[in-house]
């Protein structure tokens, strides 16, 4: 074997590892994901000798409520989606017609990109929570849908008991937190979309009726689908790994292509 051919068999054995390395260390902080918001606790852990600080996010608690078809559903059945929420009544006048026409819009955009399978919408749930239970039945709720054409395989339009709905917008979505005119605990009206990651931990509030928190909200939605559990070990990385035997034959190779081809010292000439 020539040393040009051992220099390309390496090049071609290594590369791939260095470039996993430079694009993982490269792209580490190039994205910049959807932001946490609200921390349980603090843990310290201690990894291969080194001490590590561990943020535990708020993951909001499961609910059951009915949907537009009359099923029994719960948040629990949508961890590993991402869910997209909003709170409207079917009687309001004013914001909740333009809040569903939008929330209708996020809807048909993602099915566009399942068509063309740049994006999955099975791993995409709407989720809208009526304020008004007492007169939201799910009659009510079905011939909503049906006027704004609902697919309720991917949005549930849900009603159940008014205390446990506005608990979970209060105190699990943190909504008196983040709607910049205030939400009154005992009617809750507000414009903001909320998006849970795959775990259920709040990581985003938008202005349904902005386009452009709209759009922030689309891109935010398919780098939450891409995002992998950090303690979740790289699949590509995990591949090079099952490969080590040849990257130990390649040394061992190079080695003694080197050691075989070396020249032999010269003896110094007397004169």
């Amino acid at each position: 074997m020539s040393q040009k051919a051992l220099l390309a068999l390496c090049i071609a054995v290594f590369l791939p590892v260095i470039s996993y390395f430079i694009v993982k260390g490269v792209s580490r902080d190039a994205i910049h994901m959807p932001p946490h918001f609200y921390p349980d606790d603090i843990v310290e852990t201690v990894k291969n000798g080194k001490q590590h600080t561990d943020t535990i996010w708020h993951q909001v608690a499961d609910i059951k409520l009915r949907n537009q078809l009359g099923d029994s559903v719960s948040l629990s059945s949508l961890r590993g989606k991402i869910v997209v929420a909003d709170f409207f009544f079917t009687h309001c006048p004013s914001i909740c017609p333009f809040l569903t026409k939008n929330m209708k819009g996020l809807q048909d955009a993602l099915k566009m990109k399942d068509v063309t399978k740049r994006l999955d919408s099975s791993f995409v749930q709407f989720v809208s929570f009526t304020v008004d239970p007492e007169r939201d039945t799910v009659e009510q709720l079905r011939k909503y849908a049906g006027h704004f054409n609902v697919n309720p395989d991917v949005w549930w339009m849900v009603t159940g008991p008014k205390k446990t709905i506005y608990d979970f917008a209060l105190n699990e979505v943190k909504l008196g937190l983040q709607d910049g005119e205030g939400v009154d605990s005992n009617f809750i009206h507000t414009q903001k979309f909320v998006v849970l990651d795959k775990k259920g931990i709040v990581r985003g509030y938008y202005d349904g009726l902005d386009t452009v928190a709209l759009s922030k909200l689309a891109e935010d939605i398919t780098l939450l689908m891409l995002e992998k559990d950090r303690n979740e070990p790289s699949p590509v990385l995990a591949q090079l790994i099952s490969i080590w035997p040849i990257y130990i034959a390649v040394i061992v190779a190079v080695i003694l292509f080197v050691w075989i081809t070396r020249r032999p010292a010269k003896e110094p000439k007397f004169q």
